[in-house]
């Protein structure tokens, strides 16, 4: 396992799945960890665990869609830990689909705001405090619908591409100043929040049946990749999108 001793890791919607799972294995790499949920008795579950690792957890209720609790808790990160090192920008919804005519508009301003603006903010109070070091990694959370779609996902579908051609913005602006910005893209990840809902079950069940794994993944096959993402080994990796989805999005 990569050791991150001394390293400051900011992990958003990271009290359940995917980032509990990512913040838990930063903490196992020796990492501190930030985490930033609107969950609070399951963030402060995670934050326990982590503490158990061995490492300093500190926990933040924050809406990522508000630019004043992102940039609070960036400030509360410093203050408490001392340094952000690694990002992984994980916070999201998935409505329930539905086709065009039919979608709300406030359901899409709230799926682009919490899964778009809110990767946006992030990185731009991230990047304003890895700048000052010099250095720093970032990993937003995609899905494999951002590479490819499905019926009644028009709002998550652009929030989610719209993450893709974020990240590849930002990797440009900051490649030579010692930033990188890559992308996950999961397919579909088991013992989650949206995947574990009883409505979700048969659309779960044709995910796998379309996966060329016949199988979910876990939400620690994304840690894993995020944790590379991080590491020295992907030194020469930035602006990239990285699909963990079982093969699905190569038919």
């Amino acid at each position: 396992m990569q050791s991150f001793e001394g390293k400051v890791a900011f992990v958003t919607g990271a009290a359940t799945g995917i980032g509990r799972q990512t913040a838990l294995s930063f903490a196992r790499s020796g990492a501190d960890v930030a985490l930033l949920d609107t969950a609070t008795v399951a963030a402060e579950e995670t934050a326990h665990d982590i503490e158990k690792a061995g490492a300093k957890a500190i926990f933040v209720r924050a809406d990522v869609a508000q630019g004043a609790d992102v940039a609070g808790a960036i400030d509360q990160t410093i203050r408490s830990l001392g340094r952000l090192d690694f990002a992984f920008n994980n916070a999201g919804i998935a409505p329930r689909g539905a086709p065009i005519c039919d979608f709300s508009e406030d359901e899409w301003d709230k799926t682009i705001a919490v899964n778009l603006k809110g990767v946006w903010l992030c990185m731009k109070y991230q990047c304003a405090q890895m700048l000052e070091y010099g250095a720093g990694v970032i990993v937003n959370t995609s899905s494999i619908m951002g590479l490819v779609s499905g019926p009644g996902l028009s709002a998550y579908s652009a929030s989610k591409a719209g993450v893709l051609g974020l990240t590849r913005s930002v990797a440009v602006d900051y490649a030579s100043r010692g930033i990188r910005v890559n992308a996950i893209c999961p397919g579909g990840i088991a013992h989650t929040a949206i995947t574990d809902r009883p409505e979700n079950q048969q659309d779960m069940a044709q995910l796998t049946l379309a996966t060329p794994m016949q199988r979910l993944g876990e939400p620690a096959d994304i840690a894993s990749a995020v944790m590379w993402l991080c590491s020295p080994g992907a030194s020469f990796v930035t602006g990239q999108a990285i699909a963990v989805d079982g093969g699905f999005t190569v038919w």
